[in-house]
């Protein structure tokens, strides 16, 4: 039985679970679930990832966390009872996992590593908050340690950045719009601040930028590892300052005993120190660590016999220094200990010893050395910053360790209260000692003691250093004979505070014998008080102290007797009558000197602060006393703070008239110093003496008194310095007037209470009078003024103590009032008065809404005028912000309507001015580059834009009633809705929030849709009928465009997760806007027709965003248009025009984002089914031209899409040329644009010129000349044009035009330019011009004749399939090939352009299945074009070059031939059966034109009879003889006679061994001729033809005979003798043959009368005449680039090549196939031998000389280009013959045999 669920509301999935019972619930481990029900063991619910889909899951496989449950039943929501930082870390994990897989596949490994730690760490930061044992401190550090790399982790991912405050994500609903933006900018910042070093992170938070933090060093000994001594040592550890030449803390002391250890077995692993309270400024200083070693034990260490064993001396040793400057950044960098090794260095000198360690750190080595082992003291160092507390909080460990706490010497640089300090540092500086009649110097040691009044020796005060306790008395170390000691040796005496007056020092100074009894005997002593007689202490000083004489039975017990005596110069003066017979005689040539520093926070070394806290004492001196405070030091003063405010105060009760003025500046003297960032930790002492120790209550009359006495004399006085000061000082003035009242009041019962008022209001009255001063001329009143507002604020919570919160919101009111207005001030006066309004906006006092309605109204009167200046614009927005923030925390309360009223009166029309100005500012500096300033821009435009959307988001219907009502015009209220909709286009367009600011987006958007709400309807009643204004409506309408399109509300491209969070929160704020703004649209009525066609582009826009409700709405609005424009003029040509034109400028200029790419799909919704457009349109009377303007427009968006894609992305320029064409083409026929069309001719011409088309390029620019005519119509700047007459333009295009095709060598396209621009010139009598224009004319007929050109090869290409672009899907194209490019290499750069596509390995046409399939198919082969200029080519005298370029230009018609058998084969000659499939293209354009390849517009098909195909072979022979023989008999080619001797000796070797003789027996065979009776005049068309050939070969023969190389005579003798047997086997076919032989017998028939027996060929041949044959082909431009044969073979090669599986017939078929087109079975491969004669460089074509069956160039690759154009070497005879020894035969089993060679090549290439 399932039940509802009590408790068991939410869990964590820890195990995943298939969902493998029915109805279960897949689940992954980690998700999280929502329980409604359970039963035995198993819980029903849903999964948060999807909440739409419940089942059934095992209960044990879920974690139950704690919940809250609210709206309990059906639509409960659950909530995890959870920190919010955990559940954020939980969403965010989980958000980044995906990322994060990606970072790897997208190769951003450093990334990915990076984001793994972090998110290790997160997961570990997360557990030990879910652990619950931190205390409230580590919870806080582990929070923020998760803020910051949660928020480092989304900065380098490009997710949104998550606003805080104290670590917490805010609620955006629940603050201003301004506090969202500065946590915005401070989450940014601490985001910025981050390093990439996610572990460096330091919080940005809760530091008080104005507290200096300390720095710590602790140090730890490990060991003294080199200690080879053999004694006891003192190390002793202190900083030392080398610039200042002093130590700057106490000493730290190790006692190691002779092993090395130390002597106190207790502090093994505890020698350790914290050096406190170094300031950032120390840390700066050349500070060193300075160690000196002192040993214990005899007076010298080498000598045994020096002093007894039992005395032990205190001896120098050694000294080891480290710099810290040079390990501080390892230290910052570490966070923990580092070791590190110091060698210890002893002095060469022991006089010296004092200053061994300066002489280490400046290297002077002479006077140290070095030790002989490398070890040292090994010591760690580890840097900590913060206060005490903190330090100790952060290491416990450290502390445990019996830490030595080591202080600076004086105080630190904030010197806490509580910190109570007493310490005497004594310096032993150095002593003169006489030799006293000895032979060598002393040996002195000095022993201190420190005696009380009484002569008691005091126990344990005095200190050799931390670490170690303290001791009775002090003994020096001992240099060794030294008369001259300098020891420098610091003590620290920490006496007893009550000890401290009557106590004095005694030091006592021994010679230390080293004789055998080695015994210490004193010969004098010095003393010093500790205190002076007027209880001042021993002053910071060197004191040099007399030495008096005594000796070892010498008593001190009656210290009376020496302590009368003077101690030292300044004694000696000060008591001048001493008696000479005292016992103990000064020694007056030896001294002693020592200096002291005084620590204390009890003890004082002032006279004048004695005087004044002595004051009864000397009440004479009073006005002198205070006087002199102002000269004692802070330090002095903070320590006895409480006592010198007492006797100030009872100095003032004791006469007030006499001292009240200067106990007035003493106390403001005191109250300023506390102002010192040093001392401004005492503010809460001087807080508390104020509330618990005070006790003047009738101060405040005289308090009042003075501070308005200083007021009203800032008016004359030139010189205000101590005016300013007590402005400065005003509130702690205005807390002891308050304290004194409370105190008198409390006393008398409240007694004066009106008095009281009264002097507060008259004071009042005198600050006014102050502020109200004209201070432009005098800058001391003007420093008076500012001090005295950067004050006043701070005397509010005082005064209402006092006060009702009205009654001080009044003084507030009148103080403020009283300031000039913003014109009579300075600019520096400006800013003050502005600091000093926010701070009274930021006090207590303005969060009492009673003081807000009194003060509220002047603030925002200030700030009007300032913002109407443009000045001091950031201080400004910071008060707007915070009186925000207020209205925001209390907007439950009612007066809130009221303040809210009152900031849309003052401030609504002035921030928008002001926001347009600051945005046109921006938007100008970012034009001039360089000149941003990003305080000006960036942070003002966001700061005014959060105050903006702070108001409106406050504002309720009554406020936009109020507001609208207001308006005193029309005027008014237009000028207003055109300033904000401007503000709010501005918004979206300059992006002000960075695009990861996704709440403060959001938000906006949601405010600016809320307002168009509250405004449309004004709009709608004010402007729409008589009164109708395009202005604003325009406005309105692309605002609400813009606002659809913004980025940050494309909801299809955020995650699922976000998506719903926002659709929860806002809903899809575009279809809110659509739908005003079609409510707006049909609104308008007849005024629609303003809007055409300024509107369709942007509504088209916003028909782009993907949303189908948005696109809905706005269909109708189109529909709307047209019917409009129909309805005016009769016709809808704008809408057509403007949204052609719209389309085509969204989408190929490439505007907008991937949505863009289901344009398509989205015109389908526009004009495709219901509610289309389309199936609007059908139920108008405009239905027909409705119909074909939207077909029209969805074809030209198929094109346009396919440009899009074309011309984004890595696409070949080929696809990008075709694409433009198409487009351009469809500009022109299709919709008639002209400016489109031109347009496009220009990207076309440019993209022909990156791909260096220039042919192509002159063809495109010239359709543009073409629309130009040779007039003088003035034409507009347009594109890169300037404004120019028609004349001028189109002269500039031919010329352009004429440059490109020089350029692309098609030198005879240029020439009938030449020639226009010529008759132009002469009719314009511009000579000049001519004559250039008819040079260029003539250079281009040289370079014609001259230079040489490639034929370029065509190919055809088939695109089936629908994957293709639209403008090539299932079409077929001829192209003209690049030059050297053959059919492989241009069937790989085809397949390389369409990498998915998939090459058909036939030639024949492809069915449905393949034209319709979801795929790319390519077919590609070889074809030849057919030319238009045929009598050209029919010339004979007419140079090959310039043939050349007629057969391969202006060609539009191409064909390719298959052959294949009809009927039986014949097994005996094949040809009588072998039918050719002729296929004629025609294209849409000539090629070259303005693409490399055209449309196929026509194919026909045509069938060749055997008998026709052999006409057409031998005849085209007959051609290529005549056409060679021309050109030797016109020395057109010269010298080379080979290609003469290659082309005869393949006709006639081949005519012997039975090439036209197969022609013989297959057609004039008695069978065929009775079978075939039709075919009569046909055969004799063939017998004629074979005649002619005889008689051309013999006119050959004779021009080969006179050219031929003496070298080749052989080879000419053997085609003699073969002509010979060729005429022979035709003798009886065709009688009389033998009186055509002019080669036989030696004589030569003139030329002319051979050639013109030859009857010319009709054009219903020409037009079958392969472009291989001696009619295309006439010299050596083509020789060996393809077959000298027939078209016939050529084809036959083509299907060869790709294989065509649907013949049915094995590759030797096909074979037989190429042989039989021509009867000739010899000459298998022959090209090969052709290309060595014709080129040094040997070719792999395979075409014949004579054979027809030679597959050709096209299908498989020939010579390259290269070797076409070199004029053919002279090879030797023997190469010749050699070359030419092919086999004979005729069976057609041997043709086979010797056809594998080739027949394998071709299979190669299938």
């Amino acid at each position: 039985m399932w039940t509802p669920t009590e408790e068991e509301k939410y869990g964590v999935v820890i195990c995943s679970f298939r969902g493998s019972v029915p109805q279960g619930l897949v689940l992954e481990i980690g998700e999280t679930v929502q329980i409604l029900e359970k039963c035995e063991g198993w819980y029903r619910g849903v999964s948060t990832k999807k909440p739409n889909v419940k089942g059934i899951f095992p209960a044990n496989y879920i974690h139950l966390k704690k919940a809250i449950v609210s709206n309990r039943g059906q639509y409960e929501t659950v909530v995890p009872l959870e920190d919010s930082i955990v559940t954020e870390v939980t969403a965010t994990l989980q958000e980044w996992a995906s990322l994060w897989k990606q970072l790897y596949v997208k190769h951003k490994v450093d990334l990915f590593y990076k984001l793994r730690h972090v998110m290790n760490e997160l997961i570990d930061l997360r557990r030990q908050l879910l652990s619950g044992h931190l205390t409230q401190d580590q919870v806080r550090e582990v929070k923020r340690h998760i803020t910051v790399r949660l928020d480092w982790g989304n900065e380098h991912l490009g997710l949104d950045l998550v606003p805080r405050k104290d670590f917490e994500v805010v609620d955006a609903d629940q603050i201003s719009v301004s506090d969202l933006y500065k946590m915005h900018l401070s989450s940014r910042q601490s985001v910025q601040q981050s390093t990439s070093q996610v572990d460096t992170m330091r919080p940005r938070h809760g530091e008080t930028c104005r507290i200096p933090v300390p720095h710590h060093f602790f140090l730890s000994l490990k060991s003294f590892t080199y200690n080879t001594i053999g004694e006891d040592t003192d190390v002793f550890f202190s900083l030392y300052d080398m610039r200042e030449g002093k130590q700057i803390s106490e000493r730290f002391l190790v006692r190691l005993n002779k092993n090395g250890g130390p002597r106190n077995p207790e502090k093994i692993e505890r020698m350790c120190a914290l050096f406190t309270d170094l300031s950032s400024k120390d840390m700066k200083r050349d500070l060193y660590i300075v160690a000196h070693v002192i040993r214990i034990g005899r007076m010298l260490l080498n000598d045994s016999k020096k002093g007894p064993a039992h005395l032990h001396y205190r001896r120098p040793y050694g000294c080891a220094v480290l710099s810290i400057l040079d390990v501080l950044q390892s230290l910052t960098e570490l966070k923990e200990e580092k070791d590190f090794v110091l060698k210890v260095y002893t002095c060469n000198n022991e006089s010296e010893w004092s200053q061994i360690h300066e002489n280490i750190i400046r290297k002077s080595s002479a006077k140290y050395s070095a030790p002989s082992a490398s070890h040292g003291l090994i010591i760690s160092l580890q840097l900590l910053r913060g206060d005490m507390e903190q330090i100790r909080r952060e290491n416990p460990m450290i502390f445990n360790r019996g830490l030595a706490i080591t202080r600076k010497l004086g105080f630190p640089d904030v010197i806490m209260p509580g910190d109570i300090r007493n310490d005497l540092y004594l310096t032993l500086e150095k002593g003169d000692f006489e030799r006293g009649g000895k032979s060598v110097q002393k040996n002195i040691e000095v022993t201190m003691y420190v005696l009380y009044a009484d002569g008691e020796i005091l126990k344990d005060c005095i200190s050799l250093g931390s670490g170690e306790p303290n001791r009775s008395s002090y003994h020096s170390f001992v240099l060794y004979h030294s008369n001259s000691p300098r020891w420098g040796e610091i003590i620290k005496l920490p006496i007893p505070i009550d000890r401290f007056r009557g106590s004095h020092l005694r030091f006592e100074f021994r010679h230390c014998s080293t004789k055998d009894k080695g015994e210490k005997k004193l010969f004098g002593f010095a003393f010093s008080p500790l205190m002076r007689d007027d209880g001042t202490t021993l002053s910071d000083d060197i004191h040099e102290l007399y030495v008096y004489k005594c000796d070892e039975n010498s008593t001190f017990n009656n210290h009376a007797l020496y302590l009368g005596l003077p101690c030292c110069k300044e004694d000696y003066n000060g008591c001048p009558n001493i008696p000479s017979s005292l016992i103990f005689q000064r020694s007056t040539k030896e001294s002693f000197f020592i200096s002291t520093q005084l620590s204390s926070t009890k003890l004082t070394q002032n006279v004048d602060l004695l005087a004044l806290l002595k004051w009864k004492a000397f009440p004479d001196r009073i006005m002198d006393i205070l006087g002199r405070l102002r000269h004692v030091s802070g330090e002095e003063i903070v320590k006895f703070l409480q006592d010198i405010l007492d006797t100030l105060f009872v100095i003032l009760d004791d006469n007030t008239e006499k001292y009240g003025l200067l106990v007035f500046q003493s106390l403001v003297f005191i109250i300023n110093l506390l102002r010192d960032i040093k001392y401004f930790h005492f503010r809460p002492v001087m807080d508390t003496y104020i509330q618990k120790h005070f006790a003047g209550a009738l101060a405040y009359k005289e308090l009042i008194r003075c501070l308005k006495w200083y007021m009203d004399c800032s008016a004359e006085l030139i010189r205000q310095d101590h005016i300013q000061e007590a402005m400065r000082a005003l509130e702690y003035l205005f807390k002891f007037i308050v304290q004194s009242r409370i105190l008198y009041s409390r006393a008398t019962c409240g007694m004066e209470e009106e008095q009281f008022r009264s002097s507060i209001q008259e004071l009042f009255q005198s600050i006014r009078f102050v502020l109200s001063l004209d201070s432009r001329n005098s800058e001391t009143l003007l420093f008076t003024q500012a001090a005295l507002l950067n004050s006043f604020p701070t005397i509010f919570d005082e005064l209402l103590q006092m006060f009702t919160v009205q009654e001080v919101a009044e003084f507030v009111r009148g103080t403020l009032g009283s300031m000039p207005s913003t014109v009579h001030i300075g600019q520096s006066m400006d800013v003050v008065k502005l600091q000093s309004i926010a701070r009274t906006v930021d006090s207590r006092l303005f969060s009492f809404s009673e003081s807000r309605r009194i003060l509220l109204p002047v603030v925002l009167h200030h700030i009007h005028l300032h913002l109407r200046q443009q000045k001091e614009l950031l201080i400004c927005s910071g008060i707007l912000g915070s009186i925000f923030s207020i209205v925001k925390t209390s907007s439950l309360e009612a007066d809130v309507m009221e303040e809210v009223e009152m900031m849309v009166e003052s401030l609504l029309d002035v921030l928008l001015q002001t926001l347009l100005t600051i945005m046109s500012k921006s938007h100008a500096q970012e034009a001039v580059r360089g000149q941003r300033c990003p305080q000006c821009t960036a942070e003002i435009t966001g700061e005014y834009v959060s105050c903006l959307l702070s108001l409106l988001r406050q504002m309720c219907d009554t406020h936009y009633q109020h507001l609208l009502d207001n308006f005193q015009s029309k005027d008014e209220l237009k000028e207003f809705l055109l300033k904000i909709f401007c503000v709010f286009r501005n918004l979206m367009k300059m992006s002000v929030f960075p695009r990861d600011w996704m709440v403060m987006r959001l938000l906006t958007s949601n405010i600016i849709v809320t307002t168009v709400q509250y405004l449309s309807s004004a709009l709608h009643k004010n402007f729409t009928e008589t009164d109708f204004d395009f202005k604003v409506w325009n406005s309105y309408f692309s605002l609400a465009v813009l606002f659809i399109n913004q980025p940050s509300l494309q909801l299809e491209i955020i995650t699922s997760t976000k998506r719903k969070k926002i659709l929860d929160k806002y809903g899809d704020m575009r279809v809110m806007m659509a739908y005003e703004l079609f409510s707006m649209w049909q609104n308008l009525g007849e005024h629609k027709i303003h809007f055409i066609p300024g509107m369709i582009g942007p509504f088209l826009g916003v028909t782009l965003v993907p949303q189908p409700e948005v696109r809905n709405i706005m269909i109708p609005i189109f529909h709307d248009m047209m019917d409009w424009e129909q309805r005016k003029n009769g016709n809808f040509k704008q809408v057509e025009a403007e949204l052609i034109d719209k389309l085509d400028s969204m989408v190929s200029e490439g505007k907008g984002d991937e949505s863009y790419r289901e344009l398509f799909g989205l015109l389908t919704q526009l004009f495709g089914p219901y509610p289309s457009l389309l199936e609007k349109v059908e139920q108008e009377t405009w239905r027909e031209t409705g119909i074909s303007f939207v077909t029209s427009v969805t074809r030209l968006m198929e094109r346009l899409l396919d440009y899009r894609d074309c011309m984004k992305g890595e696409e070949t320029e080929n696809k990008k040329i075709g694409c433009t064409v198409n487009l351009m083409n469809f500009y022109k026929s299709e919709i008639n644009k002209e400016e489109m069309y031109i347009r496009y001719i220009h990207k076309l011409c440019d993209m022909h010129l990156q791909a260096e088309n220039y042919t192509e390029a002159a063809f495109t620019l010239l359709l543009y000349c073409e629309l130009l005519q040779w007039e003088e119509r003035p034409l507009r700047e347009f594109l890169h044009y300037p404004s120019q007459t028609e004349w001028q333009r189109k002269e500039g295009l031919c010329r352009k035009i004429i440059h490109y095709f020089n350029k692309g060598k098609s030198w005879e396209f240029g020439i009938p330019l030449c020639r226009e621009l010529a008759c132009q010139y002469e009719s314009l009598y511009d000579y000049q011009s001519l004559s250039w224009i008819r040079k260029m004319e003539a250079s281009y007929y040289d370079n014609i004749t001259e230079q040489q050109r490639l034929e370029p090869e065509f190919f055809r290409v088939g695109f089936y399939g629908r994957k293709f672009p639209f403008f090539l899907r299932n079409k077929e194209y001829v192209c003209r090939g690049h030059d050297y490019e053959r059919l492989e290499a241009f069937q790989q750069r085809m397949l390389s352009e369409f990498p998915q596509a998939v090459a058909m390995q036939h030639p024949n046409h492809p069915d449905d299945t393949i034209l319709q399939c979801d795929a790319q198919y390519l077919q590609i082969y070889a074809v030849t074009p057919i030319p238009d200029y045929v009598d050209v080519l029919q010339m004979d005298r007419v140079p090959d070059r310039v043939k050349s370029f007629y057969r391969v230009n202006n060609v539009r018609k191409f064909r390719y031939d298959r052959p294949f058998h009809k009927g039986p084969k014949d097994k005996e000659n094949e040809f009588k059966s072998l039918w050719i499939e002729r296929t004629t293209l025609t294209l849409t354009h000539s090629l070259p034109g303005i693409s490399r390849w055209f449309e196929v517009e026509r194919r026909e098909l045509v069938e060749v009879s055997p008998l026709e195909n052999a006409i057409q072979v031998v005849e085209n022979k007959n051609q290529e003889l005549r056409a060679l023989i021309s050109q030797y008999q016109h020395k057109q080619v010269h010298g080379n006679i080979n290609l003469l001797s290659m082309c005869l000796n393949g006709v006639i070797d081949a005519a012997v061994n039975g090439g036209i003789a197969r022609y013989q027996e297959a057609f004039f065979d008695k069978d065929y001729i009775t079978k075939h009776p039709g075919d009569a005049e046909k055969i004799t068309q063939l017998k004629e033809l074979m005649q002619e050939q005889v008689h051309v070969l013999g006119v050959g023969l004779a021009v080969h005979e006179k050219f031929v190389h003496p070298e080749m005579r052989p080879l000419h003798k053997k085609l003699i003798d073969q002509f010979q047997m060729m005429r022979a086997s035709l003798y009886h076919e065709f009688p009389g043959l033998d009186k055509l032989s002019p080669a036989c017998s030696g004589t030569s028939t003139p030329r002319g009368n051979v050639l013109a027996s030859h009857s010319p060929m009709s054009p219903e041949n020409i037009k079958m005449t392969h472009r291989h044959s001696p009619m295309n082909l006439m010299g050596t431009g083509r020789h060996s680039s393809s077959s000298l044969s027939s078209h016939t073979s050529s084809e036959a090669g083509n299907v060869v090549m790709l294989g065509d599986s649907s013949m049915g017939e094995a590759p030797e078929d096909l074979y037989h196939h190429m042989q039989l087109a021509y009867p000739n079975p010899r000459y298998q491969g022959s090209v090969t031998n052709v290309s060595v004669l014709s080129s040094s460089q040997a070719s792999p074509s395979s075409s014949s000389l004579s054979s027809t069956h030679s597959a050709p160039s096209q299908m498989i690759t020939s010579a390259p280009s290269s070797a076409r154009a070199r004029k053919p070497e002279r090879p030797t005879v023997a190469v010749m013959e050699r070359e030419m020894q092919w086999p004979t035969g005729k069976s057609l089993s041997r043709q086979q045999k010797g056809g594998k060679a080739a027949t394998g090549r071709i299979q190669t290439f299938t």
